[in-house]
């Protein structure tokens, strides 16, 4: 019996590289081509890798789907943090930041992709429990940043109080997403030139 245990696993050992090397691969091409249109052929295609060894990493591209939403949320959230978590910066100046920087980064980019965990919740969130889960606590990650950086310009006086600040991150993030959603639709950034407007101009204040 214990012999036999020890003969489940079969082959080489995983590569951990080959497990990163899949994973970066996965991030541009789901952001690219979305999760249904892209293949775990055309995922290890790209990456040059044998397609045993997608299966030496991931049980399944369910699996793989939700290693590269941890993995894509994961490396912005370090910037994200950086900038929003700064306290040499004003709070609201961070918020202004952080909208003007990815708005600059769209216009460079031709208004294309947009947002991947906003893509993925519209394509696959009904049809995927893990996926979706994952999706959902890193919105409430990133919806926490905001409500943190919030509820400090509320006690500095620069946003209203008339809101709780869990509840104007929840309206901000959710407006952003729907903003990046029209973006795409209308290859303009007029979508989001008018969320900064009506959040900055009146929503905050």
């Amino acid at each position: 019996m214990g012999a036999e245990a020890k003969e489940v696993r079969r082959g080489p050992k995983p590569n951990p590289n080959t497990r990163d090397n899949l994973i970066r691969v996965g991030v541009r091409m789901l952001h690219e081509g979305g999760y249904t249109a892209t293949g775990i052929k055309d995922i290890v295609d790209a990456a040059q890798v044998p397609k045993g060894s997608f299966y030496n990493h991931f049980d399944s591209k369910e699996a793989f789907g939700k290693e590269v939403v941890d993995f894509y949320f994961g490396t912005g959230l370090v910037e994200l943090r950086a900038l929003l978590e700064n306290d040499a910066i004003a709070p609201l100046q961070r918020l202004r930041t952080y909208f003007v920087e990815r708005t600059r980064v769209f216009q460079e980019t031709g208004y294309l992709r947009g947002c991947m965990m906003g893509n993925l919740s519209l394509e696959i969130a009904d049809h995927s429990e893990s996926i979706r889960d994952s999706l959902a606590a890193h919105f409430q990650t990133w919806s926490g940043l905001f409500e943190a950086c919030i509820a400090q310009a509320q006690e500095a006086g620069a946003i209203t109080n008339r809101q709780p600040a869990q509840l104007l991150a929840q309206f901000l993030l959710n407006s952003w997403e729907g903003a990046l959603l029209r973006m795409r639709a209308e290859k303009s950034d007029a979508p989001l030139r008018e969320f900064s407007e009506v959040v900055f101009g009146s929503l905050l204040v």
